[in-house]
């Protein structure tokens, strides 16, 4: 699905791009490309499971999979990072998080393979990135930001492009599209961290927000950050 020029939504099964199991609407996460003039950018993988289909819908607009030079992790989550594996294989560069990479690494309860009774398949992680970290990757200037709370390792990506400021945000925005904050059943999952973490994301005030899971956000985005550290200071404290 395209989003602006040369910008996709490339997986995800609460709109339907991919489709994992029965019953299981959460099981796979937005995947998103970037295309530049020297190769593609992928932000997250999906699951695993449906990394095909994720090829399948990048072919329909002309998108090869073997021009994916890196893939940026929002965070350890099966849902999001469980593809990982299989794109190392095809030569992709994997990019994340220290917090991020430990966790794909060892493959454990960070990881939530038990949310969807499957196992998370180990990666090493090519490249780690910190907070703040100002990447020039394909020529595209990418800002790490670092924004723990549903999990350690929620990372954000920040660009510019076709003269907008896009936020790729993972779960650090929840799915139910007001005022929501990503699932709180992590292992690390800490309430006053994510707080926090909203409190900061909520500074941002992108253009457009491509969030892990459901509908991206066209319209004001921020308000929907504001909505969340609302509810966080409500429920939480």
């Amino acid at each position: 699905m395209q989003i602006l020029k040369n910008l996709f939504q490339t997986g995800g099964d609460l709109n339907g791009l991919t489709f994992d199991q029965p019953n299981a609407l959460w099981n796979d996460g937005n995947s998103y490309v970037l295309k530049t003039r020297i190769g593609l950018l992928m932000f997250d993988c999906g699951c695993g499971d449906t990394l095909d289909q994720i090829f399948t819908n990048m072919k329909y607009w002309g998108l090869n999979p073997d021009d994916i030079k890196y893939c940026l992790l929002t965070h350890p989550h099966l849902d999001h990072a469980g593809g990982a594996l299989l794109l190392k294989r095809k030569g992709v560069k994997i990019i994340a998080i220290k917090e991020t990479a430990d966790a794909v690494a060892a493959g454990d309860e960070r990881c939530a393979g038990y949310l969807y009774h499957k196992k998370f398949n180990t990666v090493q992680v090519d490249y780690t990135v910190v907070d703040g970290q100002q990447l020039n990757i394909l020529d595209t200037e990418i800002t790490v930001g670092h924004y723990p709370g549903h999990s350690m390792g929620c990372t954000a990506y920040s660009f510019r492009h076709e003269n907008k400021n896009i936020v790729v945000s993972g779960d650090i925005i929840g799915t139910l599209l007001a005022g929501d904050f990503g699932w709180d059943g992590s292992f690390d999952f800490d309430k006053k961290t994510y707080t926090e973490s909203l409190r900061r994301f909520a500074k941002l005030d992108p253009d457009i927000m491509l969030p892990g899971h459901g509908l991206i956000y066209f319209h004001k985005p921020q308000w929907r950050i504001e909505d969340a550290l609302n509810s966080a200071l409500i429920q939480w404290r």
